[in-house]
């Protein structure tokens, strides 16, 4: 049963000719299926729908081939071939009683066109945005005159199709009518140019257009960027940004608005809390009559509420959290509020669009998954026997398996060997920035909790005979070792395939050591050839304690494979504002005592840190020995009745926590399913032929 104090949060909202039936507002955002896994689209986007979602938005979809953004995979609706494949989506969603929201766009310089080849155009003559030789041309009054129609076309096709709100889209400074706005952009001297008034001209114009095109079949949503965050160089709130606001209050049917760019919109919870764009886009509210949904990774049902009797906003809008958890809106409205599968601010499924991938996430493995895999975040297949399982150990992928096998109904027993479940996750959560990532324990074992079928047993550090004497004594048919990694003790990793030569003198360390609370102070060298957000955080951890740190990594920039969560600028501002020196482009030739000899990656040339201690952050290794002894030794195993041994998550391939829990869920998928190791194990889109 809903709690009363959250019954504002499922009244309707009318959004001009239409009403959503709850406050619950999925926003655009990009997830690396768009137009070329289709099915994919419509099945993900239609299972928040499902969720209790009243209204879900496509990502961005191109209006035209001279607005393209490949390699990366959003929507596309160049003409009416693409609509076949967006109106799946736009069905998947109409199935359950929700709203489909639209977002058209035109990109302007921000796109490169790699696909199409046609020059990019934009407000005025500039380089374009992406690391591409090419420059964008001034558009010509002929030019603001075929985008108006494109964008025209495009809001008549959507309405065709069945959507029920179409987008303008004019923030993240991605958009072209942004651009128009924009003073660091616009450059023109004709009526586009000059005043605030006439750089909201062509933004004024597609929201005209649309409305014409749509009249009173379709709502029309206005995304605006408030504030860049970028001073008085480009739009602030308390300016230009509730200037633009007053302008065009009434234009739109919704205001759907954020900050910029995306690294500032979809800040991690490393660097912003819940609820942070308030201060920017509270004003919106009292400027106009239309409702107003925006966002802040918003999990908490209470912190909801506020906003909305506060008047911040009149609709929660979600990406993320509606990844996390698409089933979030149902999940407050029935009482099950401690069931939510909170968003922990990673953004490891922005990565996905960036690395041209599927979208996945680290709370919800079946993200991306509801067509190929069938996978619901909610449903799980029975079980298909009465077998039993022991997991050894209880970090990410461990507890996934454990309490999804339980939800199937099997008999599971987790031996863990420490003094409390949740392996690296547990260690990390602790690091600075990092303790809502303890989010990803806390939900399983939470769910655990409610199963009798399955028991946790901390301080249980289990060998080979141990687990064979276990197994025969609780009739136990399976075992699954996911007793994780440890990182490597000699620098072995990306750059050195060999340990790095070292006396003795030096006083090495690695990420382990600091996270179990080693202290160290003096002047310490972290080395980073991991490239994620290890290294910068250990660093920063070390600070915290009073220590000097220098960071030293091969790659170009520091916390490198981060511009993929969009974190990199703010890591590499928040080491210097602690001021860790960062030495780039340099590995390890070798440590002496008290001494360490870089290497520059490129030209070979040598310079020397003093130093007391190093810590390496490099590969890590799967804490694997259990594994081997167990399958190594077929006879102990048909003894002891042990059908199956197998090892899951970082024990068998050490990578990020969302592909251990993705792994621990799939093998409770599969584990009593027939495989063909020579078969594709999931259902694949082909382009018609």
């Amino acid at each position: 049963m809903r709690d009363p104090r959250y019954d504002i949060l499922f009244e309707p909202v009318k959004i001009g000719p239409v009403t959503a039936h709850n406050r619950f507002y999925q926003v655009p955002h990009c997830n690396g299926l768009g137009h070329v896994y289709p099915k994919a689209e419509a099945a993900m986007r239609g299972m928040k729908a499902q969720g209790g979602w009243a209204v879900v938005s496509t990502q961005e979809v191109e209006i035209h081939p001279g607005s393209e953004w490949s390699p990366h995979i959003e929507g596309r609706l160049w003409d009416e071939g693409d609509m076949k494949r967006l109106q799946m989506t736009a069905d998947a969603i109409h199935e359950h009683g929700a709203l489909a929201a639209i977002e058209i766009t035109h990109n302007g310089h921000a796109s490169a066109n790699l696909y199409s080849r046609l020059p990019a155009m934009g407000v005025s003559e500039m380089m374009i945005d992406s690391y591409q030789p090419a420059q964008a041309y001034a558009m010509s009054k002929r030019d603001i005159a075929d985008v108006r129609r494109w964008h025209r076309k495009a809001a008549l096709r959507s309405k065709q199709m069945g959507f029920d709100i179409v987008y303008v889209y004019a923030a993240h400074d991605l958009a072209l009518p942004f651009h128009f706005i924009s003073p660091q952009r616009n450059q023109r001297t004709d009526e586009y140019g000059g005043s605030l008034e006439n750089r909201v001209r062509f933004l004024q114009e597609l929201l005209e257009d649309t409305r014409d095109a749509v009249g009173d079949a379709c709502g029309i949503a206005l995304r605006f960027t408030v504030d860049q965050l970028i001073g008085e160089r480009g739009m602030v709130a308390e300016n230009e940004g509730r200037e633009v606001v007053e302008m065009l209050a009434e234009y739109p049917d919704i205001w759907d608005v954020n900050i910029s760019d995306w690294s500032n919109d979809s800040a991690t919870s490393r660097f912003a809390e819940e609820g942070f764009q308030e201060k920017y886009t509270a004003f919106v509210n009292k400027l106009t009559t239309k409702p107003v949904v925006g966002v802040g990774r918003f999990t908490s049902p209470d912190a909801m509420v506020s906003q909305i009797k506060r008047g911040v906003l009149d609709m929660i809008g979600a990406a993320r959290p509606s990844i996390a958890d698409p089933f979030l809106p149902s999940k407050i409205e029935s009482g099950q509020v401690k069931d939510i599968r909170e968003c922990i601010g990673c953004n490891i499924c922005v990565s996905g669009d960036m690395i041209i991938a599927p979208i996945r996430c680290t709370q919800n493995p079946t993200m991306g998954e509801e067509f190929r895999r069938g996978w619901h975040p909610e449903k799980i297949e029975k079980a298909a026997s009465s077998d039993a399982v022991l997991i050894v150990g209880a970090g990410p992928s461990g507890l996934e398996a454990a309490m999804s096998l339980g939800r199937r109904g099997y008999n599971v027993t987790v031996a863990e060997a420490n003094d409390h479940a949740g392996g690296r996750v547990h260690c990390e959560s602790q690091l600075p920035g990092l303790s809502a990532w303890r989010r990803v324990v806390d939900y399983r074992l939470g769910q655990i909790d409610k199963l009798d079928n399955v028991q946790v047993f901390l301080h249980s550090a289990l060998n080979k005979q141990q687990v064979l004497e276990f197994a025969k004594q609780l009739n136990i048919q399976h075992v699954v070792v996911a007793t994780g990694s440890k990182w490597d003790r000699d620098g072995i990793g990306r750059v050195h395939r060999q340990p790095i030569p070292r006396d003795k003198g030096m006083h090495i360390l690695t990420a382990d050591d600091v996270m179990a609370g080693l202290r160290i102070s003096g002047h310490i060298v972290v080395y980073d050839d991991d490239h994620y957000y290890m290294g910068s955080v250990i660093a920063e951890s070390l600070v915290n304690a009073g220590a000097k740190v220098t960071l030293v990594t091969p790659a170009a920039d520091v916390s490198v494979w981060t511009h993929n969560t969009l974190e990199q600028i703010h890591i590499e501002k928040r080491l210097g504002d602690l001021g860790i020196s960062i030495v780039e482009k340099h590995k390890i030739q070798r440590v002496n005592n008290k001494q360490i000899i870089l290497e520059h990656v490129v030209s070979a040339k040598n310079q020397t840190i003093n130093a007391q201690h190093l810590v390496l952050v490099t590969a890590r290794r799967p804490v694997s020995s259990l594994y081997f002894d167990l399958d190594n030794d077929a006879d102990s195993l048909d003894h002891a009745g042990i059908k199956s041994v197998t090892r899951i998550g970082d024990c068998l391939a050490p990578s990020t926590i969302a592909a251990a829990v993705y792994h621990g869920h799939r093998f409770a998928r599969e584990f009593d399913q027939p495989m063909n190791i020579d078969q594709v194990p999931f259902k694949r889109e082909y382009v018609e032929i």
